[in-house]
């Protein structure tokens, strides 16, 4: 495999992995950080760092509306829950501790 060809399948995963998440509104954040470790908000921010490593300016809120497939505000209207007890314990209780 070239390095051209595994750039094109690496970006070709993260776009069908971004277009999963916006499908899959039903799965709360806080479900996908205590199954995964992150969530859309952390791809957000992988996604800015990653613009700012190649200097491409684009701020948090453009990176989290091309996560998120619309402004982030409008989406925690529509899809987000208020996290339950048990949702906020496994939280918590997964948190790196300093």
């Amino acid at each position: 495999m070239t390095p051209q060809q595994q750039l094109e399948l690496e970006a070709a995963a993260f776009r069908r992995l971004v277009a999963h998440l916006q499908n899959r509104t039903d799965v709360q954040n806080i479900d996908l950080m205590n199954l995964s470790g992150f969530c859309r908000n952390c791809l957000s921010k992988w996604y800015k760092a990653a613009a700012d490593e190649h200097q491409v300016d684009i701020s948090l809120d453009d990176a989290r509306e091309a996560v998120y497939g619309m402004p982030y505000a409008e989406w925690k209207t529509q899809y987000q829950k208020e996290a339950s007890a048990d949702q906020q314990a496994a939280f918590e209780k997964g948190k790196p501790r300093d």
